[in-house]
């Protein structure tokens, strides 16, 4: 496998050196030592302060699409009804996973270079269609899109849905999170994403009234979620947790708080900002329609007209650069700049790619100029530092 200066890619993202070693350390068995029950209690208190809720938060073995089904196998059954709000592949995604478990479903598809936008049109879907679940993506990575929330979790509010289920796998850690203020009650999170830890851990937060519909629903599976009720208190676990991993969440908590929540967030706003405005020098266009509300995290720009993702994707690689390609419909179309990082100085250094990419992108974009490898590679590295406040 070949190893790039930076890797570009949706995640896992490259994870700091101080998560990594966390995983060296022999623990005990996470079953009966009381020290694994601290550390799961301590980790969820990090992230309930993170993601601003006094919900409890479950975390659970396996990567951030564990707590997505997680969510919908714990609180519906055949035939109740799932209003999916899509603004991209995973918005879109939530309606396959409730079609697959019997569920009525009403998809709003607002476009994939869309935010959710028309509030208007989505009370009067709740109000006709009457839905159990309310279902939406917060940061939509494959678009380079950010939704609000707020208003969604006040129309739940208004028409008494009895559940708001958001994925933020690609937000948390990058961009405020409000799940108490925003009425959600299902937020779900990865470790993989600006976290910056292995992809390994997954967790969610449920709200009282998600926790009352998981009793009556009592699903029975490796990804339920009523067995984990009551552990803080118990103890017991329905299957053997997974110690380096909870460890490694943990230390990717703590690395957050030590730089600052607030100040985390705003790097990765300063950051998308500015490598937003040298993409658009390079002459690149923004996938996101104006209008619409870009990541923080993550960018999407299209592929050049005349060029094909695998010529530009080969040619990257050459010079030791990585980004990331799409899926489904944008799969060819759109490429991804991930600007997801739990350290500042790995920013620096994502800074630096972006510069070292403007410098190769007018040679790609040119069709009648040869690309002289070694001398765009000594070109790009030969004192190129970005300096950003």
């Amino acid at each position: 496998m070949e190893k790039y200066l930076i890797p570009l890619v949706p995640g896992p993202v490259a994870v700091p050196q101080e998560i990594l070693k966390v995983a060296a350390t022999n623990f005990g068995s996470a079953d009966f030592e009381p020290e694994y029950l601290a550390l799961y209690k301590d980790t969820e208190k990090l992230l309930q302060k993170m993601m601003e809720t006094r919900n409890r938060v479950v975390i659970q073995t396996g990567e951030g699409m564990l707590v997505l089904w997680t969510a919908l196998k714990s609180t519906l059954k055949p035939g109740d009804r799932v209003l999916v709000l899509s603004t991209g592949l995973f918005g879109e995604g939530f309606g396959d996973m409730a079609k697959a478990l019997g569920c009525e479903i009403r998809v709003l598809d607002f476009g994939y270079d869309e935010t959710i936008h028309d509030f208007d049109v989505v009370e009067k879907a709740i109000v006709e269609f009457k839905p159990k679940m309310i279902t939406m993506v917060q940061n939509e990575t494959p678009s380079g899109t950010t939704n609000p929330v707020k208003e969604i979790g006040d129309l739940k509010v208004k028409y008494g849905v009895p559940l708001l289920c958001v994925d933020i796998v690609s937000g948390l850690g990058g961009t405020p999170i409000h799940v108490d203020d925003w009425h959600v009650d299902f937020a779900l999170g990865g470790s993989q994403k600006c976290l910056s830890a292995p992809a390994n851990m997954s967790f969610l937060s449920v709200s009282e009234e998600a926790w009352k519909i998981v009793e009556e629903v009592n699903y029975a599976g490796y990804e339920a979620l009523l067995p984990f009720r009551n552990v803080t208190e118990t103890g017991y676990f329905p299957y053997t947790p997974y110690w380096q991993g909870t460890a490694q969440l943990h230390k990717a908590c703590e690395l957050i708080f030590e730089e600052g929540l607030e100040s985390c967030i705003a790097r990765h706003e300063k950051v998308a900002i500015y490598c937003r405005e040298r993409i658009k020098e390079m002459g690149l266009k923004i996938y996101p329609v104006k209008g619409a509300v870009c990541s923080p995290t993550v960018t999407a720009v299209y592929v050049p007209e005349h060029m094909t993702w695998e010529r530009l994707d080969s040619e990257l690689r050459v010079q030791g650069m990585v980004v990331g390609g799409n899926y489904g419909k944008l799969a060819g179309k759109v490429l991804l700049f991930i600007f997801i990082s739990a350290s500042s100085s790995s920013t620096l250094r994502l800074l630096n790619f972006v510069k070292s990419v403007s410098m190769v992108m007018p040679f790609l974009l040119n069709p009648a100029r040869p690309i002289y490898s070694s001398w765009v590679r000594s070109a790009i590295w030969a004192g190129n530092t970005v300096v950003f406040e």
